[in-house]
């Protein structure tokens, strides 16, 4: 017996040995060698937890207990830590102990406003019924393709106007082959000018008052959906004190929005110039690009085109540019909850004060920009504010990039002055409406934007002109439904997506969404209780979520009543 025990016992105390192991589950040493295998020599630094958790589901298919416990151990975090955030985001299938894990392939349906319009619903029971038990059908929300709707995701590839034979002729067969896009290269980029604006900028020979006033009198507001002016936002972060960062924000989930990635397929290097160009006017040391994990051929392209970029760069220093993988959360488009996220969190929003351009990305001053804000940078400053300022319908001015769907000939974005009416927009962008279809209502803003009857089909459509009818255009997701759609249907499919996204943080969001969902489906609205609901979402959630999701119910009451009292939900 040592001396520590014998004087522990006579003072009548018992010996506290130190633990053999730690508490809870213990590392197995196969799961923390797959573990080390899949991250190799990159970095163990806790805000690449999702990006090592990716790499888990990528291989397996699913994140097992072990896995989990593992990637615990190799981080250095708690497991708890690395359990919330992998149980948090919607494509991480976390396989409980004693659970079974998910088929190898999952087949993900989006059931979103516009594929639901689309026959969604048919097209999953049918999978469901077709596909065997190797093959997972899943419901998902907006997966960011409305112009190619109902849409089917097998693995990480698409098929656009999914049918049930082709997908499953496909998946048997694996035939399903992915995505490869053929954007403007680097090369191709810079023989044309690309970068030579921003060399401009770093080498003095374009000014910084300049380029900020000229940033203000383009009315450039932020494309993201908030809409604050960028020129503002520019002088504001740079007065903060360094060091500081930027986010950019491509996390585009709004059901119905497809603009940034209609860009970033196209044009890479125009949305990186203009960032590059930001980050010059802001004095910014370090860049961080949030990629929703639906674009996974833009991932790759983006990655690739990057590093052609870092291989030759224009300047002799540039910021560093760090990619981040989103995992499937709405929230996350919410700038602080992505930001969050970017940290290795849940995405969660902040309470404010302090705003993220004073306490921001790993607490330094953050620029924030959403993708579509940058990507006209270069054009406004080469041929000044009249870029955006000589266009404008109605009263308004400048130019918007419209993600159109639904019930249209020509669905897709289309790049049309600001002010435009939706009719206008119908028949002189998207081709009128599709035949047997007659203009029944639109989204003009997305899920959250609220809906409006056809009647007001010639409110102009830009930032403040639709506050008075109780709904706003966001990132101007148009979703355009027919005569033989309902509104109400569309505003139950609108709650249930928020209820499906709502990060829980809140109880008024978390309960309040649910609540809506059961009121909804009733045969007869309970009016006044949705009202008395829908006001305390909007006083008292903590961010844009709870406070927009009322937003299509309460248009449903105001404009629509006719749908209230009669008829069966579909």
């Amino acid at each position: 017996m040592s001396e520590q025990e014998i004087s522990a016992r006579k003072k009548g105390n018992k010996l506290k040995l130190p633990r053999a192991v730690g508490k809870g589950r213990q590392v197995d040493p196969k799961a923390l060698a797959e573990v080390q295998a899949l991250l190799g020599d990159e970095s163990r630094q806790k805000d690449l937890l999702i990006e090592h958790l990716h790499k888990i589901q990528d291989e397996y298919h699913h994140i097992s207990a072990a896995h989990l416990v593992a990637l615990a151990r190799e981080m250095k975090l708690s497991k708890a830590e690395v359990y919330e955030v992998a149980t948090f985001y919607h494509h991480f299938d976390v396989v409980k102990e004693g659970e079974t894990a998910p088929a190898p392939l999952t087949v993900r349906v989006c059931e979103s406003l516009t594929c639901e319009m689309k026959g969604a619903e048919l097209l999953i029971d049918s999978l469901e019924n077709a596909l065997g038990d190797n093959v997972r059908v899943q419901r998902v929300p907006c997966v960011g393709r409305c112009d190619v709707a109902p849409i089917a995701v097998v693995g990480m590839n698409p098929v656009e106007h999914a049918e049930t034979d082709a997908v499953v002729s496909a998946v048997n067969n694996n035939q399903i082959q992915p995505e490869v896009l053929q954007p403007i290269d680097f090369d191709s980029y810079s023989q044309n000018g690309g970068y030579d604006l921003y060399r401009r900028c770093i080498t003095g020979d374009y000014n910084i008052d300049k380029a900020l006033d000229t940033m203000d009198d383009s009315g450039l507001r932020g494309l993201g959906g908030a809409g604050f002016p960028t020129g503002r936002k520019w002088r504001i972060v740079r007065d903060q004190p360094t060091p500081k960062l930027m986010a950019v924000n491509i996390d585009e989930g709004e059901p119905g929005t497809l603009k940034d990635k209609y860009y970033l397929e196209r044009d890479p290097h125009r949305f990186l110039e203009g960032m590059l160009i930001a980050a010059w006017a802001t004095e910014i040391d370090e860049i961080y690009i949030y990629l929703r994990d639906e674009y996974a051929a833009i991932r790759d392209s983006l990655t690739a085109e990057i590093a052609k970029l870092e291989a030759n760069p224009p300047v002799e220093k540039m910021p560093a540019i760090h990619m981040r993988r989103g995992a499937g959360a709405y929230i996350c488009g919410e700038e602080s909850a992505m930001i969050e996220s970017i940290e290795g969190k849940r995405g969660m929003p902040r309470l404010r004060p302090p705003f993220v351009a004073q306490v921001g990305l790993f607490g330094r001053p953050t620029l924030e920009h959403n993708m579509e804000s940058v990507y006209w940078v270069r054009d406004i400053l080469e041929k000044g504010p009249s870029f955006m300022t000589e266009h404008g319908r109605n009263g308004r001015v400048g130019l918007r990039s419209f993600s159109v769907s639904g019930r249209v000939n020509k669905p897709g974005v289309h790049f049309a002055p600001a002010g435009i009416s939706m009719i206008e927009l119908i028949e002189e962008y998207c081709g009128g409406m599709q035949e047997g279809h007659e203009f029944y209502g639109y989204f003009p803003g997305g899920a959250s934007g609220g809906i409006l009857p056809a009647s007001l089909g010639n409110v102009p459509l830009d930032f403040d002109t639709l506050h008075d009818y109780g709904c706003f255009i966001g990132s101007a997701a148009i979703v355009v439904f027919s005569n033989q759609d309902k509104a109400r249907d569309l505003a139950v499919n609108a709650m249930k997506f928020f209820e499906e996204e709502s990060c829980g943080q809140c109880t008024p969001c978390r309960v309040g969404t649910a609540k809506a969902v059961d009121l909804m489906g009733s045969q007869q609205w309970n009016q006044d209780l949705l009202e008395e609901l829908s006001q305390v979402m909007v006083d008292a959630s903590i961010c844009g979520l709870g406070q927009a999701a009322p937003n299509p119910l309460r248009s449903v009451i105001k404009y629509f009543p006719e749908e209230l009292t009669t008829g069966e939900l579909k």
